[in-house]
């Protein structure tokens, strides 16, 4: 800490020195000057905190350090070396040439040059697993829908327009919360919405467990998926706090929770369901949002948000945690941030449409809705499929109900681990090939996988189709998910994301009257819709005006009246 006390004294002596001559190099204002030894050291130290200073100055200036050093000169922190050899008084510190020594003038940082010099480590680590925990516990509740209309149908004899109605209830109220969430984030911070969404969810689903008749369990589940609208604002959270070379393969890998959830949750049912029922099911399945409720009061608060809403005080505290996590040297200088949006204007949805980010805006509202109509489209056609016994042999507990077996457990579990392939060939094509391209490709694979379906001749080949289908729609799920975040700015990041999800959740809303009810009547028609909005939808992609690999993220955005 003395050192770079002294460091940030010597630049400003080094600025103020009337002797030195300043030049200009390769087009960056560098100060030149003449410098002793000693004076030296404390510049290396300053390079080394600097993030704008490159290995080749830093070499040059360790070079000219160690030639002072071989002429027995000490450093003004090494009072306790003594000379090489002994001899007459030493002379005083002699000034060498130090023709290569570089100062950046300009003594400021921002949040992005922050991040990325403390770079990935136990900071990143902790929050990856608080975050995570977030979308285990959503896909646990998203999953569950999959097993509790065919559940329901048994149990209350509800008609198939009432499954689907279940279905759909969730993601309308995720629709009408998502842009609300993402106001609450960009108004009042990323923790305060995820604090508030955590304990509402934990309440709304454990009240759904005891909801006495099927309307009562439509508004529970209804409210549950309004506090789900808020779980995609931890993405923004985790995104803002990652460096620009991790940001897409860590965001990616985020969905291995989702996964994670998926699984849980269907293994949970394949114990629960036979002997406790559906109720049981959806109070178990509370258990990780009780968690991730307690742990939020322990989330960190967007370095970005801080900065965004003139509070640079909290921002430089937060960095200096992340500095002392990761353990790495805290920038020296000031932070900056040039807010062109200003406080009173962060999070309104309307800046979404001004003329530079209008296309990118309604191109993505669009993928956005295709991701979700196709991959819940994708989960309800499991069960459905797998429901349907075409030898007859299940005897039915309705008129018309067919429960799920150990077998049909299975296999939904198999389809659902397809997610984690799927995860990491979208981590590994998405920085080489970059969002577009990778998130249109896998549309153009998904409307193929689907057009097969028609012809699913037996169980085997069914689950393998689905399993390639599933890896593929989560992968480009999540590379919606990172592209997203990287093309808005810190100012309307927030609000974005949500604006994007409710419209998602217009798909998602949908889906159910496709997958489970038009399904029924014909599968050709039903698997025809899904492949055309799939084909369309990265005719969208390639048409996205911005590719958004290896770019910084942006803190500003200028508004015009």
């Amino acid at each position: 800490m003395e050192q770079g006390k002294c460091a940030t004294l010597l630049l400003r002596k080094v600025k103020s020195d009337t002797s030195a001559t300043p030049t200009k190099i390769n087009s960056k204002n560098l100060l030149v000057t003449r410098l002793n030894v000693c004076e030296s050291n404390y510049i290396v130290h300053l390079l080394r905190l600097s993030s704008e200073a490159g290995v080749f100055w830093r070499r040059r200036i360790l070079t000219a350090a160690k030639m002072g050093r071989s002429k027995g000169y000490q450093d003004l922190d090494d009072s306790h070396i003594r000379p090489r050899s002994p001899g007459p008084p030493m002379p005083p510190p002699q000034e060498i040439e130090m023709a290569s020594v570089s100062v950046v003038p300009d003594d400021t940082f921002t949040v992005t040059q922050a991040v990325n010099a403390l770079g990935f480590g136990w900071f990143q680590v902790k929050l990856s697993l608080f975050t995570g925990l977030c979308w285990m516990a959503d896909s646990m509740e998203m999953t569950i829908l999959s097993i509790l209309s065919p559940a329901l149908h048994c149990e209350w004899n509800i008609s198939k327009y009432q499954q689907a109605l279940t279905t759909t209830i969730v993601f309308m109220g995720m629709m009408l919360s998502s842009t609300f969430w993402g106001n609450i984030s960009d108004r009042y911070g990323r923790k305060t919405a995820l604090s508030m969404c955590g304990v509402l969810l934990f309440y709304y689903g454990l009240l759904s467990s005891i909801a006495p008749n099927f309307l009562w369990l439509l508004f529970l589940r209804g409210l549950v998926g309004f506090a789900i609208g808020c779980v995609p604002q931890s993405v923004t959270l985790y995104a803002e706090f990652l460096p620009t070379k991790q940001r897409a393969k860590c965001v990616v890998l985020l969905d291995c929770f989702w996964a994670l959830g998926a699984c849980l949750e269907v293994a949970l049912a394949l114990v629960v369901m036979p002997t406790l029922g559906v109720h049981w099911l959806l109070a178990l399945s509370t258990i990780p949002l009780l968690l991730f409720a307690l742990i939020c009061p322990w989330l960190p608060e967007s370095a970005r948000y801080h900065v965004a809403s003139g509070e640079p005080d909290k921002a430089l505290a937060t960095l200096e945690q992340i500095a002392k996590d990761n353990g790495r040297p805290m920038l020296l200088g000031r932070l900056v941030c040039d807010d062109s949006v200003g406080i009173g204007q962060r999070g309104r949805l309307k800046h979404l449409l001004i003329p530079h980010l209008r296309n990118t805006s309604l191109l993505l509202w669009f993928i956005w809705m295709s991701c979700a109509f196709c991959y819940y489209g994708l989960v309800l056609m499991t069960t459905e499929l797998f429901e349907t016994d075409p030898s007859g042999l299940e005897e039915p507990c309705a008129a018309d109900c067919r429960p799920l077996q150990t077998t049909d457990y299975m296999d939904l579990l198999w389809t659902t681990l397809a997610e984690f392939p799927g995860i990491f060939t979208t981590i590994f094509i998405i920085e080489k090939y970059g969002r577009k391209k990778t998130m249109a490709t896998q549309f153009v694979i998904f409307a193929m996988c689907i057009c097969v379906l028609i012809y699913n001749g037996n169980r085997t080949f069914l689950t393998c189709v689905l399993f390639l289908a599933r890896g593929i729609i989560a992968g480009l799920f999540q590379a919606a998910y990172v592209y997203t975040p990287e093309v808005y700015p810190t100012a309307l990041r927030a609000t974005a994301v949500g604006a994007c999800s409710a419209v998602a959740r217009l798909g998602a809303m949908i889906t159910p009257y496709v997958a489970q009810v038009l399904l029924k009547n014909s599968i050709v028609i039903a698997t025809s819709v899904y492949s055309l909005v799939a084909v369309l939808a990265a005719g969208a992609c390639l048409a996205l005006p911005i590719e958004t690999k290896g770019r910084e993220m942006r803190d500003t955005v200028t508004v015009t009246n």
